[in-house]
């Protein structure tokens, strides 16, 4: 099995992983005490239903509990979504997260790409929507964009919610990000939802619960989402999981710690990798998309850094290169590492 995505720190020795877009706080204070505090609950199974959790997504969200289906990371609701939908033919951008893709063509679907432009930031336009004909089924994309760190506009994802309505397209949109955007709520699909509209959240990259997998995904049809649910496994969300992700929901200084550090360790992050020579792309979540002029990972594995190459995105090549926005000392670390090649 070859390594596809960031954050594979067991194959030799990293100490400093930007390959990996989690919080740079780590996880919560309250959800670790959540956690030890709860060891004597993991020996029975899990609700299967993860009814406290979705009960605590819908106090945050606004949205009934069974408009909610919760599930063994954002991943794992990807391929289930996918397989409840079961399109025929789908759009989805590049580059961007590659598990779209494998999960339509894994249910023997078409597949059609809207590449975004370099010239244009990467940067999803309206354009876009000549993309959704009568015949497609399914539109995937991700807000922040992953590897790109853009937002779709709000005035083009109107668009593409309405269009897709109009067409009855299913458009399952990828925000687990947002949460590192500032004021990112005004940017959600959330804003636009429709019964054709689904959107994708996770606990594991704004809460850095990797290790423990979880996700949820909202949607204003309360049958798909009933269907999505009864997809997959029976036990999909473990119960640690379950007692992190309604420990994590009360974390409201931590986010706004997080976004406030993120958005001044990305402006500095920005001017010193241009000030190195490399090309920067503009992004509004935790990673920062650049290009360099040689293989950088060679150079700096003996330091223990590792960033992530993206020449196995689709529409990139093996000069451009995704890091993690940490804190300002691990920052400075790769920065000062770059500044020495």
């Amino acid at each position: 099995m070859t390594d596809k995505h960031g954050g594979d720190i067991y194959k030799r020795n990293i100490i400093y992983d930007f390959s990996a877009n989690t919080n740079p706080f780590g996880m919560p204070e309250g959800v670790k005490k959540a956690l030890i505090s709860s060891v004597d609950k993991w020996d029975a199974y899990p609700d299967p239903f993860c009814r406290a959790l979705k009960e605590k997504i819908s106090e945050k969200t606004g949205v009934d509990p069974d408009k909610i289906v919760c599930g063994n990371g954002a991943a794992d609701l990807i391929y289930r979504i996918v397989r409840t939908v079961d399109p025929k033919k789908a759009v989805v951008s590049a580059p961007t997260f590659s598990e779209y893709e494998k999960a339509l063509l894994e249910s023997k679907c078409s597949v059609s790409r809207y590449y975004t432009k370099e010239e244009n930031d990467f940067e999803i336009k309206e354009d876009i929507l000549e993309l959704l004909c009568d015949d497609t089924d399914m539109l995937v994309l991700c807000s922040p964009n992953n590897p790109t760190g853009m937002i779709i506009e709000r005035d083009i994802l109107k668009k593409i919610c309405e269009k897709c309505f109009e067409k009855d397209i299913v458009f399952l949109c990828d925000e687990c990000f947002m949460e590192f955007v500032k004021n990112g709520e005004s940017f959600s699909a959330m804003n636009f939802i429709n019964k054709n509209v689904i959107i994708l959240k996770a606990f594991t990259k704004i809460y850095a619960m990797a290790g423990l997998r979880l996700g949820y995904a909202v949607f204003d049809d309360a049958s798909l989402a009933e269907k999505t649910a009864e997809n997959g496994q029976y036990w999909s969300v473990g119960t640690p999981a379950q007692i992190a992700g309604i420990a994590a929901l009360d974390e409201k200084l931590y986010i706004e710690k997080t976004v406030a550090t993120v958005e001044k360790e990305r402006l500095f992050m920005v001017q010193t990798l241009k000030e190195l020579g490399f090309k920067v792309y503009p992004s509004k979540a935790n990673f920062i998309l650049f290009k360099a002029t040689s293989l950088l990972t060679p150079l700096l594995s003996p330091k223990h850094i590792q960033l992530r190459n993206c020449g196995n995105y689709e529409g990139l090549t093996s000069d451009y290169y995704r890091t993690a926005i940490k804190l300002n000392e691990q920052n400075n670390v790769l920065l000062n590492a770059l500044s020495n090649l």
